[in-house]
């Protein structure tokens, strides 16, 4: 999650941007400049590493006190460039409209700015290709984005639109969602369609289900609350845990190989203590919707009624 500012940090707060060729980067960064709650007295700082179909025209730029400077190549954005921009303008803020092509966690920003906010623009319309294609790019660009906004999504499926929801979720699990249409009305009218019936009381996960059911379960815990499920996963007991709970899950692919992390649920259990570190168990749980210190919000929490030790699962779990 990006840092926030605050009125006494003296550094140089960053608003990134990123997103593929033609995504409507330029729009969302113009149609935000325009608006009132975004005016500032100083100088903007605008680094655009992309030039798409929509400009940025000098009578906008002097309108909204915005310098803009064009990057090329990935190798211009260096450390020291970008404080040499720092030096040359005084900017109040700066913004970067990112290259979706460039590796985005190559980014290194000079010691006077941070990261206070990261938005990512999709085209819905051609979202297919990029998922099927591109998603180790996705990945680096989606990690720290606190809003995905999904534009032009007209005419998308509800279906297709859950699936899509999911996938995104997946490698930006921190993030807000926003499918929008050419209007730039909200559809919220999408279908998360999963592989097992929410509807039922008692829901066994499957280890290829693994992964959608902790994004899903995360992400929209109170569809979860007093469910019973059961499913096998490995215990951590990090060391700040409350007495008798531990973490259970599996590692999980984002979005791929390289990408690969231990996402696990919070789990209540009274026999936790007899259940070392690193075991694999299949357990039978209720979850509870509940707000969490360890989650530090609402979450599903695990209140386990049955612990069985059992041989790990070898393969990692994946979203296909």
């Amino acid at each position: 999650m990006a840092e926030m500012f605050e009125e006494n940090d003296d550094r140089l707060p960053v608003f990134l941007i990123n997103g593929f060729l033609e995504a409507g980067k330029t729009q969302f960064l113009k149609f935000t400049m325009d608006q009132a709650y975004f005016q500032t007295d100083g100088t903007t700082l605008l680094v655009v590493c992309e030039e798409g179909e929509e400009e940025y025209e000098d009578r906008f730029l002097a309108g909204n006190k915005t310098v803009a400077v064009y990057m090329e190549k990935p190798e211009e954005m260096t450390k020291e460039t970008l404080a040499e921009l720092g030096k040359q303008y005084n900017p109040e803020r700066i913004l970067i409209e990112w290259n979706g092509m460039w590796p985005q966690d190559q980014l290194e920003l000079p010691d006077e700015w941070f990261l206070n906010q990261q938005i990512t623009i999709i085209d819905t319309s051609t979202l297919d290709l990029y998922i099927q294609n591109l998603r180790p790019l996705m990945g680096t660009m989606l990690r720290n984005t606190e809003l995905v906004i999904c534009n032009r999504a007209d005419g998308i499926p509800e279906e297709k639109l859950g699936n899509y929801y999911l996938s995104l979720k997946a490698m930006a699990q921190n993030a807000e969602l926003v499918f929008e249409g050419k209007e730039g009305e909200i559809r919220g009218d999408f279908n998360i369609e999963l592989p097992y019936d929410l509807k039922q009381d008692y829901i066994e996960i499957v280890p290829e289900n693994y992964a959608i059911f902790y994004v899903d379960s995360m992400d929209r815990p109170q569809k979860y609350d007093g469910k019973t499920v059961e499913f096998t996963g490995q215990v951590l007991k990090p060391g700040k845990l409350a007495a008798g709970s531990f973490i259970l899950g599996r590692q999980v692919m984002t979005c791929c190989a390289a990408d690969t992390q231990y996402m696990g649920l919070l789990c209540r259990y009274k026999s936790a203590d007899s259940i070392r570190n690193e075991a694999w168990i299949r357990v039978k749980a209720e979850i509870r919707c509940e707000n969490a210190p360890e989650y530090g919000a609402e979450g599903p929490v695990l209140y386990i009624r049955s612990a069985v030790l059992t041989g790990p699962i070898e393969e990692i779990a994946t979203f296909s």
